[in-house]
């Protein structure tokens, strides 16, 4: 369904004076918060590239204020950058910055993943169980796109179950800077296609997190988080810095 018209269906509810209920427009703006978080991961909105809000909205197909409001929310996850009188610049990936911020996603995983196991309820295990049975199932087939995808919801699902709402604003801006790094990595690094590896690991946590094994839990997000810091190796001296800042002017003949 495309992103217009179901964002049009969530409104469709309406209060007495004709406009959205207050329940409807913050599903509205979540929507438009997520198409654009989407579209950051995936790099079609391009590291270093430059737009104006109209452009945006045209291409969400949202209007005004929940890309305005979804916007403002990523420019505080330092996501967007938003340039007064010339538009918004998508923040270019900054490779040093984000292995450093690596080992502050570690400890607040460590923090999380904790929580999590310990405070599980049944219904926060048997989606962790049915995540982690699809994973298996799927996992010859699954296409980086449809990981992604699970892994925003096995995010959720921690953070959920974890029972902190402050964890759920700090953390989820990192989930994203992250999530687009290992997209860049399957898919732009040679040889990196397969994604066995984070399958597994991402495994390792749901089974931990099931079964309420916290020490598990947390050496299991450990072994996540040395995955991915080793992505940061490769890509420190095999990557296009094209893909990181599409501003880069192109290298002669390249």
């Amino acid at each position: 369904m495309a992103p217009r018209k179901r964002a049009l269906e969530v409104v469709r509810s309406e209060d007495g004076e004709g406009k959205p209920s207050r329940r409807n427009r913050l599903n509205f703006f979540e929507l438009a918060y997520q198409k654009i978080e989407e579209l950051l991961v995936h790099c079609e909105l391009k590291p270093g590239q430059f737009m104006t809000m109209l452009e945006l909205q045209q291409i969400t197909g949202f209007g005004r204020t929940p890309v305005h409001h979804a916007v403002n929310r990523l420019s505080a996850d330092t996501l967007i950058i938003i340039r007064p009188r010339h538009g918004l610049h998508i923040a270019p990936i900054d490779l040093a910055r984000e292995r450093m911020l690596l080992d502050l996603r570690r400890d607040m995983e460590r923090f999380v993943i904790r929580l999590a196991a310990d405070r599980a309820s049944l219904s926060h295990r048997n989606q962790a169980l049915h995540i982690e049975r699809l994973l298996r199932e799927r996992r010859v087939t699954l296409t980086l796109d449809d990981f992604n995808s699970i892994d925003r919801r096995i995010d959720a699902l921690v953070l959920e179950a974890a029972g902190e709402p402050f964890l759920v604003h700090t953390l989820r801006p990192l989930h994203t800077l992250y999530r687009r790094i290992g997209y860049i990595h399957h898919r732009f690094m040679p040889g990196q296609a397969d994604l066995s590896g984070t399958i597994d690991h991402h495994l390792g946590i749901l089974n931990a997190v099931a079964n309420r094994r916290v020490e598990d839990a947390v050496k299991a997000s450990d072994a996540l988080i040395d995955y991915m810091g080793q992505m940061f190796t490769g890509m420190e001296t095999g990557i296009d810095p094209r893909l990181l800042d599409c501003s880069i002017e192109p290298l002669l003949g390249a």
